[in-house]
């Protein structure tokens, strides 16, 4: 039985439902159908935690979408995944592919300099500033371009990019 069918969560609920009548009155082709299907069946794995049953649907979508810009959000859905099991090296890289095919993803832009501010603040740890400041300079270059595709969010990175006079 699909995921969709099973969930107890009012929300996620309705969110099936309206999901199921758009898959029926929108033309589509049952191909593309079906990715929709893993793909929700992902997104409802994923926000009750099940990540591995969330990256199997994801990756089955990912083997019938042909859409670029679908393809974007179940690549960026991938990593975060992965950004949540802390395995940032593979969540930057499904950003980066999630971009490649739909480069006004800010959330994908956000997510990216998070963690590299992140890895900048492990290397103050350690002791490496250098190494620390080139991060901090890639963190600030990914929320530039996610503060440019949505002004007004990211406040809190913007903030900082000011701070550190990294802004201009």
């Amino acid at each position: 039985m699909p995921r969709s069918r099973i969930n107890g969560n009012f929300i996620d609920k309705t969110f099936s439902i309206v999901a199921n009548i758009l898959l029926r009155i929108i033309p589509t082709t049952s191909g593309e159908k079906e990715a929709f299907t893993y793909y929700r069946d992902g997104m409802l794995a994923q926000s009750e935690g099940n990540y591995a049953e969330a990256l199997q649907n994801y990756y089955e979508a990912m083997r019938l979408e042909i859409d670029p810009y679908d393809r974007s959000y179940i690549l960026y859905n991938i990593g975060l995944i992965h950004t949540s099991n802390g395995e940032h090296t593979k969540a930057l890289e499904y950003y980066f592919r999630a971009l490649e095919r739909n480069p006004f993803l800010p959330q994908a832009f956000n997510n990216m300099a998070v963690i590299c501010h992140y890895r900048g603040e492990q290397a103050i740890r350690q002791g490496d500033s250098e190494i620390a400041e080139a991060w901090f300079n890639q963190a600030a270059e990914y929320w530039k371009q996610a503060i440019a595709l949505t002004p007004g969010n990211y406040i809190e990175a913007h903030n900082w990019l000011k701070i550190t006079r990294r802004f201009q």
